[in-house]
C-alpha cells in the first residue's frame, strides 16, 4: 500500500478529462496522516470508518469509488456497507455510482506472496531483518518483486520511502500489513459475496498484466466467480502492480475509457 500521492503522475489527467473534484486520503498509518504504534489493530475495517468521517467533513455525499492495493478491500467492505443498507444516510445523497478496482489482493489464495511479504507479517522476524538490514532494505525488494517490471524509478522507490518512513513510519511498517488478517476473515463471508450482489452499480476491474503478486489471474477469477453482470474488464498490458505509477499515461487511458461510457 502506498498513499495518495501515487496518484500524482494521474490526478490531473482525471480532472481535466472527467471530473470537477476528487476526493484522494492517506489511510491511517500511511503517507502523511498519523502512524499509531504496535498496539493499533490497522484493521480495514477502522479504516473504512475513518474513511466515511472523512468524507463527510469534505462533504462528499457520494460518487465514483476507485481503489487499489489495500483499498480494493475498502471499497468491498463498502460494498457490504452498501448491501447491508447501512450506509450514512448522508452518503445516499448521490450514492455509490460506480466502483473501479485496479492490482489488489482480492482474492488472498491467489495471490503470488514473495519471502520479503512474509517477513513483513512476521513482525518479531520483521522487526529483527530489520535492524540487520533495515527497513529500507526490506521495502524496496517488496516494492520491486511486488510490482513485476521494471517501470519504477529508482525516484518512485526513494518517493514511497520517504512516505512510508515520514513521521516515524518505519518503525511501525511491519504492523500495517495487519490489515491481511482481515483479507482472510472477511473476503469469503462477506467482501466477494457483496460484490457478487452489486448488480445495480457499474463494476469495473481494471488490471496491469505483469503484476507479480496480484496476477492477472486474480482478475479472471473475479470476472469468472464473483464480479456482477454489469461488470467491466480492462487488461493493461505492460503494466506492474504499482500501475498509476509505472505506467500513468495507460492507466489514465484505461481508467478514463470506462468512465466516459458513464459520464
Amino acid at each position: 500500500p502506498e498513499s495518495s500521492f501515487s496518484y500524482h503522475k494521474v490526478v490531473d489527467g482525471l480532472l481535466n478529462a472527467t471530473f470537477d473534484r476528487i476526493v484522494l486520503c492517506d489511510f491511517l498509518g500511511f503517507g502523511l496522516s498519523d502512524k499509531p504504534p504496535a498496539n493499533y489493530s490497522y484493521s480495514l475495517i477502522d479504516q473504512t470508518d475513518i474513511l466515511f468521517v472523512a468524507w463527510n467533513h469534505f462533504g462528499v455525499t457520494g460518487g465514483h469509488i476507485l481503489s487499489h492495493d489495500m483499498s480494493d478491500s475498502i471499497a468491498l467492505e463498502i460494498l457490504a456497507r452498501y448491501q447491508a443498507n447501512v450506509l450514512p444516510a448522508w452518503f445516499a445523497t448521490d450514492g455509490i455510482q460506480s466502483v473501479t478496482f485496479t492490482n489488489g489482493v482480492m482474492v488472498v489464495e491467489l495471490a503470488d506472496l514473495t519471502i520479503a511479504h512474509y517477513v513483513f507479517a512476521w513482525e518479531r522476524l520483521a522487526t529483527l531483518l530489520g535492524r540487520l538490514i533495515g527497513v529500507r532494505f526490506i521495502s524496496d525488494r517488496i516494492m520491486v518483486s511486488t510490482h513485476g517490471n521494471d517501470n519504477l524509478s529508482q525516484q518512485d522507490l526513494d518517493e514511497f520511502w520517504e512516505l512510508i518512513n515520514y513521521n516515524d513510519g518505519a518503525r511501525v511498517a511491519y504492523f500495517m500489513f495487519r490489515y491481511y488478517d482481515d483479507r482472510e476473515l472477511y473476503e469469503q463471508t462477506r467482501w466477494l459475496p457483496a460484490l457478487s450482489a452489486t448488480d445495480d452499480v457499474p463494476i469495473h476491474i481494471c488490471w496491469g498484466d505483469e503484476d507479480d503478486l496480484a496476477t492477472l489471474e486474480m482478475a479472471e477469477y473475479l470476472m469468472e466467480n464473483d464480479a456482477p453482470g454489469n461488470t467491466t474488464l480492462t487488461v493493461m498490458e505492460g503494466v506492474g502492480h504499482f500501475c498509476q505509477v509505472g505506467s500513468p499515461s495507460i492507466w489514465l487511458e484505461s481508467v478514463l475509457g470506462f468512465y466516459l461510457t458513464l459520464l
